[in-house]
């Protein structure tokens, strides 16, 4: 019998589908032997992240034949397999962001109009949220977001252009002087090796996992004042000194029902937590109180899953009423807050197993995190607990009821031929470099080899290191080519929040839109090389490639300035 998943595995050439999940699998599936051998391409991208997934779709449309790895059975990244909506600047509906950052924004309201019982209101609502949560102006299911993502690589997959391997991770990279020749990729499913060759690799994984393997330089955690001439960094550089990382999960509520967890194993720990930061957390992680981010007071937004306020709508990606009455049962809501960042070691700079242990211990504290909201959360009513409350594992794709991979904000970051710094978009340094008169605005550094643009505010959650959350306005700037090459080697370009930020500037570099758009640009910019026979480098270099490129850039509907 030709079962769905072995018609898609045929069309995309072998390869195990995109809508592959932890499911169990159909009887017969083929997987890859064990001696698969060599594959080449134009273009190699390890990582289906957010940022590999603009890549690919940027370079199959350029008609360059593409790899694209990814550790998890769902591409996407921070918008499918993290479990993250999208968080964006505030003129996105229109402006802010690309062409095809906006055309996936659509592929994402138009599925539901597809497929969901929408009332007359949200039918006829161009701006669609379906979960009208709080946190931004489209908040939808991860799943529904790798389905928009699958169309708009579709084309490319049945026409050859574009494979992709599902759980498969780098293991060995091969050099040459200042080049990258091939990356060997091992399946998690069958332990077989593949060795990926290609003029040009991209870097798209979560943690810049391809920097360490290929002799890349980079910087991790937090460089000194003395290096960058920032406000905020601090004396002395601190490479452990990373952002909290979070393990998000869906949940629902159902009035009058008892889905209460068994106890975590280490809820006894997580109860009693109080983070040790600079300046101090206002008490222990497991409550409604927490720094707000901006002013570090004590803050309580609230929680009421009955009547889907506080917490419970800030990231809630199902909203019952833009739905047929009936369709759902309550809302459901996406838990990524200050309560489940974990802050208490770090995914890069360690061993093996100390990476493997923390993972372990933050998906324990988001676990601890809903037991206390079941069993202990103070209520409005003076009672505590929320019984009702109820782990969705089908949303997120796993058994255990936690997101595939963990929200990561910070990553290895490579050292570019240019780094952004705090002074060359954060508002007050720009206010004081410029001094402009009272009441005028200031804009961020004028990029001349821009490739794109972005707007968010600098945003650093609480660190490994012990700092509070760091949060302060950025003007709205633009994404320079020299952030994205490496000072070195010549033919790995980074697509996520790997590329040349710093600790500082990487908060306000790394959302949604800005990483597609720098997916994006580097995948516009693996055409553009191939078409002209030049290295990434000499396109920034040479004034005529820039200004040629950067024409390709425009016409591709990637606006590379404010207006």
């Amino acid at each position: 019998m030709l079962t769905r998943r072995r018609f898609i595995e045929r069309v995309s050439g072998g390869v195990v589908p995109l809508f592959a999940g932890s499911w169990p699998q159909a009887g017969g599936v083929q997987r890859e032997p064990r001696a698969a051998g060599e594959l080449s391409a134009d273009l190699v991208i390890i990582g289906g992240g957010f940022g590999g997934c603009a890549a690919a779709l940027a370079a199959a449309s350029g008609g360059l034949r593409v790899v694209m790895t990814e550790e998890t059975d769902w591409i996407g990244g921070q918008l499918t397999a993290q479990a993250v909506p999208l968080d964006e600047n505030a003129w996105i509906e229109s402006s802010g962001g690309t062409e095809s950052y906006r055309l996936l924004r659509q592929r994402i309201r138009d599925y539901y109009a597809r497929n969901y019982p929408l009332t007359d209101g949200a039918r006829a609502n161009p701006r669609l949220n379906p979960g009208n949560g709080s946190v931004s102006r489209l908040c939808h299911e991860p799943r529904v977001g790798l389905a928009a993502l699958e169309e708009l690589l579709a084309v490319h997959v049945a026409a050859g252009r574009l494979r992709i391997l599902l759980e498969h991770h780098a293991v060995r990279a091969d050099t040459a002087r200042d080049r990258v020749v091939a990356v060997t990729v091992r399946s998690s499913q069958t332990g077989a090796d593949r060795v990926l060759r290609a003029p040009v690799f991209v870097d798209a994984t979560e943690l810049g996992d391809l920097l360490p393997l290929t002799n890349t330089e980079f910087v991790t955690g937090a460089e000194s004042r003395r290096t960058t001439g920032e406000a905020h960094a601090p004396d002395a550089a601190q490479p452990g000194n990373q952002q909290a990382f979070t393990c998000c999960f869906a949940m629902d509520y159902r009035d009058g029902e008892d889905h209460t967890i068994d106890r975590p194993r280490d809820y006894s720990f997580w109860q009693a937590y109080v983070p040790s930061l600079t300046p101090p957390w206002p008490g222990r992680l497991l409550s409604l109180v927490y720094s707000q981010p901006r002013t570090l007071a004590p803050f309580n937004m609230g929680f009421d899953p009955v009547k889907s306020e506080g917490l419970f709508r800030y990231r809630r990606i199902l909203d019952r009423s833009n739905f047929v009455a009936g369709t759902f049962a309550g809302d459901l809501t996406l838990v990524n807050w200050p309560q489940n960042d974990y802050m208490a070691g770090n995914l890069v700079g360690v061993s093996q197993a100390d990476a493997a242990r923390h993972l372990d211990r933050a998906r324990q504290l988001s676990l601890s995190l809903l037991y206390w909201l079941q069993t202990e959360c103070p209520r409005p009513d003076g009672g505590a607990g929320w019984k009702g409350l109820r782990l969705r594992p089908d949303i997120v794709g796993t058994e255990h009821g936690l997101a595939k991979s963990p929200y990561v904000r910070e990553s290895r970051r490579i050292a570019a031929e240019f780094t952004v710094l705090e002074t060359h978009v954060a508002t007050e340094s720009r206010l004081n470099a410029a001094r402009p008169p009272a009441g005028e605005e200031v804009s961020a550094a004028a990029f001349p080899d821009s490739v794109g643009i972005g707007s968010y505010a600098i945003d650093l959650h609480p660190t490994s290191a012990g700092d509070n959350y760091i949060d302060f306005d950025a003007r709205p700037f633009q994404i320079p080519l020299g952030a994205l090459i490496p000072r070195r080697v010549e033919n790995l370009l980074p697509a996520c929040k790997n590329i040349g930020t710093t600790h500082i500037t990487n908060g306000c570099y790394r959302l949604h839109p800005v990483e597609w758009n720098i997916g994006e640009a580097v995948g516009c910019l693996a055409v553009y090389c191939r078409e002209r026979k030049e290295t990434p480098r000499a396109v920034r270099n040479r004034r005529d490639l820039l200004a040629d490129f950067q024409r390709r850039l425009t016409a591709a509907g990637i606006p590379l300035a404010w207006r």
